[in-house]
């Protein structure tokens, strides 16, 4: 079967997170979970590939803010707007290194990845915020908190789609236990070592 991230089936992969984004982008508007998108991106593509869906995903919520929620077409809102996209793609860039560094300990590496994602994400609008004299009130304890919240959430539902993607595409007739460890690994070989545990798991469970 053709893997979630290689060429055959990176574009479904791509539309479904860009439209999740979107989804995201209805509900939250400037809240949507950009780290989240960014840890999942760089866990499950290649660097390039993991850009280009970062800014995917940024301009389908840029799209949403404008035409839905009626951002205010000023040099501020858009000069924020391009900021929070080079800081989404900052993130993605610090996933990536956990995940190449931590690629040895799977759970470690897909948290961290996240928890790098998010810390570079908010940290960095935080440091513009300081240098442009705006005003921090939006980091407060509780609106951070909530925000991390939802990133959270979202970075959770993504892996689990990942994870069903893979058992759902599983053959349902018994399995012998060589054939079951050979299909394991030919399903996850060119999955990134931080979900290779857990789609493994998931794999082992939906064939006994």
């Amino acid at each position: 079967m053709a893997q979630l991230t290689s060429a055959g089936r990176r574009p479904l992969w791509v539309a479904v997170l860009v439209v999740a984004s979107v989804v995201f982008s209805l509900g939250f508007a400037c809240a949507v979970p950009l780290a989240a998108f960014a840890a999942i991106a760089a866990l499950t593509l290649s660097r390039r590939d993991a850009f280009a869906l970062v800014g995917a995903v940024w301009l389908a919520n840029q799209i949403a803010g404008f035409a839905v929620h009626h951002y205010p077409v000023t040099a501020s809102t858009l000069a924020w707007g391009a900021g929070l996209g080079a800081v989404a793609l900052l993130s993605t860039l610090a996933a990536q290194w956990v995940k190449d560094h931590l690629a040895r300990s799977h759970r470690v590496a897909a948290i961290a990845a996240f928890l790098a994602a998010f810390a570079v994400y908010e940290g960095s609008l935080f440091a513009i915020s300081l240098a442009l004299a705006s005003s921090v009130s939006d980091y407060a304890p509780s609106i951070v908190g909530r925000i991390f919240a939802i990133n959270t959430a979202a970075f959770a539902a993504l892996s689990w789609c990942i994870a069903s993607a893979y058992s759902r595409a599983l053959p349902k007739s018994p399995v012998s236990p060589r054939a079951n460890r050979a299909l394991n690994a030919r399903q996850v070989q060119d999955l990134p070592r931080s979900f290779k545990a857990v789609v493994l798991r998931v794999l082992r469970r939906a064939l006994v």
